[in-house]
């Protein structure tokens, strides 16, 4: 181990002053074969899962597979936080950020601020597969996609059109944008994303993050989930990681990076998402300081998962979802703050 991977290592250890709650799995076992996994629980998860491990276990190819679970939330419309469906910038334009890596080549692509295209993730593997680049942004990622043949639409659903001019409503009592009279407004403000990880029978591993980002955002912000080393990355020797939450700590964090360098130093899936969430908790001057949420899963080289968030309320733990060939399983991961309020991001 070299003296940089020292310094990180012990820079990140999991200090002792925030009480960890305890995973119910802390030790998950390692998954035979090939295994795909998502950011979401019970509700999503199977739906999310079940086109991707149909390719995968039919040893099909694993990019399909991650691309075909990553378009299920992409295209429901029912999902305000990631493609169709999505919760809109401050002007009431839905911008989407995707990104996609995969480890025999370590190559990459991504997009982001992507107007009108249901499925960034699959513009994304274009931009990895059919071009010199990693990153395209704006108008030219729009223009890129309807080369390949992508539609153009609408993407700003009733709902959530709905959910943004509550928002609008009731930023201040001195304009002239009035709420309803039976106004429920929650001004939580979703952050979402999902992230699908997988390793197929060969144990060669890759990975989407696609999102649409913080809602209500300036045009034009771009969080971590395009952000290869921050919102996702991979190694084909490790495994990989992904990252939901607010962008902006993930992105100083180089958050994915740092939890796969974790894991190639020794530690679990787990123990290195745990670590991340204690370096963004250490780099804001500690739990006073937190008013917003992370969560990180992760994907090591020999199918064992990870999962943990910053914080998490009373007897809700950070979970994700995967299918191995021993069937569909929901993991409950940790968290290092017990959070009784409601009022933080994330």
């Amino acid at each position: 181990m070299n003296s940089r991977r020292k310094f990180i290592k012990n820079l990140t250890a999991v200090g002792a002053t925030v009480p960890l709650v305890t995973n119910i799995q802390a030790k998950p076992k390692k998954n035979k074969g090939p295994v795909i996994l998502c950011s979401r629980g019970e509700v999503w998860g199977e739906k999310v899962l079940r086109p991707g491990w149909d390719i995968l276990s039919k040893n099909g190819k694993l990019l399909d597979a991650i691309e075909k679970s990553s378009n299920v939330t992409e295209l429901d419309p029912e999902d305000t936080s990631v493609g169709y469906g999505g919760l809109p910038n401050e002007h009431g334009v839905v911008q989407l950020d995707a990104s996609i890596m995969y480890g025999p080549t370590h190559n990459c692509g991504s997009v982001a601020a992507l107007e009108g295209i249901k499925t960034p993730c699959s513009v994304a593997r274009l931009v990895m597969e059919r071009t010199d680049h990693i990153h395209i942004v704006g108008k030219g990622a729009q223009n890129f996609a309807k080369l390949h043949g992508f539609k153009v639409e609408n993407l700003l659903t009733d709902k959530a059109r709905k959910i943004w001019l509550s928002w609008k409503e009731n930023l201040s009592s001195k304009d002239d944008w009035f709420p309803p009279a039976d106004n429920n407004y929650d001004d939580n403000r979703t952050t979402g994303t999902i992230n699908v990880l997988g390793i197929d029978a060969d144990s060669n591993v890759a990975g989407i993050t696609t999102t649409s980002g913080l809602a209500y955002k300036i045009p034009g912000r771009i969080g971590d989930s395009p952000i290869i080393g921050a919102g996702l990355y991979v190694d084909n020797e490790v495994g990989a990681a992904g990252a939901t939450g607010r962008g902006e700590e993930i992105l100083r964090t180089c958050g994915s990076f740092f939890v796969v360098e974790q894991m190639r130093n020794g530690k679990s899936p787990q123990e290195a998402c745990e670590a991340l969430c204690q370096r963004i908790i250490d780099i804001n001057g500690g739990t006073k300081n937190i008013n917003f949420n992370d969560k990180i899963v992760a994907l090591g080289k020999d199918g064992s998962v990870g999962c943990a968030s910053i914080k998490e309320r009373k007897g809700n733990n950070p979970k994700l979802a995967y299918w191995s060939n021993d069937g569909f399983k929901v993991y409950k991961g940790t968290y290092l703050i017990e959070d009784k309020s409601v009022d933080y991001v994330g």
